[in-house]
């Protein structure tokens, strides 16, 4: 499918303008500069067009590649600290969760900040060799190239924890800004203050306390994000409240950074669901170590099972509903539930209960992530097409073409799609 939303297409356009112009410091929209994000998102996109990947792909293929390369990276690592068993358990609750398959599939900055910082943190878990330390703080440089100043307060339980390996934090953070500094200070030297003012104060700080952004959500909003972006996994979480769930001596790095990830950016009065994405990552090395650890029959497991089964019935009926959710919003768009569901579901969720009720929880989670995968390429085949016509601009692009002269104001999505796809700015109609 086209691009969609408003985000999708402006960061595209930017990054085909880098390819364009070869000017890979400044990114430019419709030639003016673009001070609200950092520029790796950019630059992929950008090296995307220099590789004749086209309009679509371009922007999307570099994130695609990157969750994916960060997957194996987490099942590699977790492997090597925790164990095959739990390594698997959490890849597979993280590649088939919602919020990590949906933010792999856009290009906007988000799967690419997570996956950088993610890896900085496992990688820094325990005391390594420097050169591992060294390859640390360079994706925390390329974090900070995706999310700007986010990483670094993002960090902040890993200072407490390094406290006493002090060179490694030295190290980290020489390194990172050996990566990231240089294209703050060119950007600061080019537009003094203009960029120090849009990028820093607006971007960063304005996100806490401004009403200019039109983000503003409850302190509570992330609990509900979390718990759908964790789908269909959302029920295991209950294992993170056992006492006796995991009981590694690095379970204390992971809690902290997945619940400073949430409460973090829960404090920011304006907030939107991809933020909490890098707790993500900590969130399903828990769960994966919590799982791992259980080894006697529980009715809770069979019971958390039986639910992640049964919760893949709503699967369809998601599907159904992402066009008019993303078109008029989650709140205007009406969840209908399919009747012939009902047996596939309800029989994945008794295979899954009758799994844990063995203590075979690997070939339950398998049994999910496949469910999960099928619906993924159903997706894909049914529904892509379905929001290629209704959501993205491309088809009206392409059957309009330069008969478009201007685009209603109000439609922020349908303006930088058309913008994107006809690659010249449209005023507004009024």
């Amino acid at each position: 499918m086209g691009l969609v939303l408003p985000d999708e297409p402006r960061y595209a356009a930017i990054g085909r303008e880098m390819a364009r112009s070869g000017d890979w410091i400044t990114p430019r929209l419709w030639g003016k500069p673009w001070f609200e994000k950092p520029p790796l998102l950019y630059w992929t996109t950008a090296i995307g067009f220099k590789a004749g990947l086209g309009d679509d792909l371009a922007p999307r293929l570099p994130v695609a590649l990157a969750s994916v390369g960060f997957l194996i990276f987490f099942f590699v690592i977790l492997r090597r600290e925790f164990g095959l068993r739990a390594a698997f358990f959490s890849a597979a609750m993280l590649a088939t969760s919602a919020g990590w398959l949906a933010y792999s599939h856009v290009a906007v900055p988000d799967l690419l900040v997570s996956a950088t910082f993610s890896a900085v943190m496992l990688l820094l878990m325990r005391e390594r060799p420097m050169s591992v330390t060294i390859v640390a703080g360079i994706l925390l440089g390329a974090a900070i190239l995706a999310k700007g100043l986010v990483p670094l307060a993002l960090f902040i339980p890993a200072i407490w924890f390094l406290r006493r390996r002090l060179r490694d934090l030295v190290v980290v953070f020489a390194v990172a800004a050996i990566v990231a500094l240089p294209w703050y200070l060119l950007m600061v030297g080019r537009y003094d203050g203009a960029f120090i003012d849009e990028f820093l104060w607006k971007q960063h700080f304005g996100r806490f306390a401004s009403h200019a952004l039109l983000h503003e959500r409850p302190f509570w909003f992330y609990l509900p994000v979390l718990a759908a972006g964790l789908f269909p996994w959302t029920p295991l979480l209950v294992v993170l409240f056992r006492k006796d769930a995991y009981r590694n001596e690095r379970s204390g790095f992971l809690v902290a950074w997945a619940a400073w990830g949430v409460v973090f950016f829960s404090i920011f009065l304006n907030k939107l669901p991809g933020y909490i994405l890098p707790a993500f990552p900590a969130i399903a090395t828990l769960l994966g170590i919590a799982l791992a650890a259980v080894s006697r029959r529980f009715i809770l497991m069979i019971t958390l099972f039986s639910l992640c089964g049964a919760l893949l019935w709503f699967m369809p009926a998601i599907q159904d509903l992402l066009a008019s959710a993303l078109r008029y919003g989650i709140s205007h768009a009406g969840l209908q539930l399919s009747i012939p569901w009902i047996l596939p579901a309800l029989l994945v969720s008794i295979a899954c209960g009758y799994f844990a009720w063995r203590c075979r929880l690997g070939p339950a989670i398998a049994l999910v992530a496949l469910v999960i995968t099928t619906s993924v390429i159903r997706l894909v085949w049914l529904v892509f097409p379905v929001l290629d016509q209704t959501i993205s601009a491309r088809s009206m692009a392409k059957s309009h073409g330069q008969s478009i002269t201007c685009v209603e104001e109000s439609n922020r999505s349908l303006h930088y799609g058309l913008n994107y796809y006809l690659d010249r700015e449209l005023p507004d109609c009024k």
